[in-house]
C-alpha cells in the first residue's frame, strides 16, 4: 500500500470492526507468545477484510481427540 492507503486503512478497519483505534493498535502489537488475544469474530472479520480463507490468521493448532476417541479410551478404563 502507498501512504494514502495505509492510512485510509488505519482509519476504517477499526470503524468496521467496531472498535477503538487504540485497541487496532493493540492488536496491531500483538505477537503469537502474547497471552491476550483478538476475539474470534474480530478475527474472521480481518480475514474478510484481506480476502484470506477462514483460518488463514490461525496462529496455531488446536490438537484434540474426537469425543468418539475419547468415549473409547474411557471405555477401556
Amino acid at each position: 500500500m502507498n501512504l494514502p492507503e495505509y492510512k485510509a486503512a488505519i482509519r476504517i478497519i477499526p470503524k468496521e470492526l467496531g472498535i477503538a483505534f487504540n485497541t487496532f493498535h493493540n492488536y496491531r502489537k500483538l505477537t503469537v507468545r502474547d497471552s491476550r488475544d483478538i476475539p474470534y469474530d474480530n478475527v474472521r472479520k480481518l480475514e474478510k477484510i484481506f480476502g484470506l480463507n477462514e483460518g488463514g490468521l490461525v496462529n496455531y493448532r488446536i490438537e484434540c481427540k474426537s469425543l468418539r476417541e475419547l468415549m473409547k479410551e474411557e471405555d477401556r478404563v
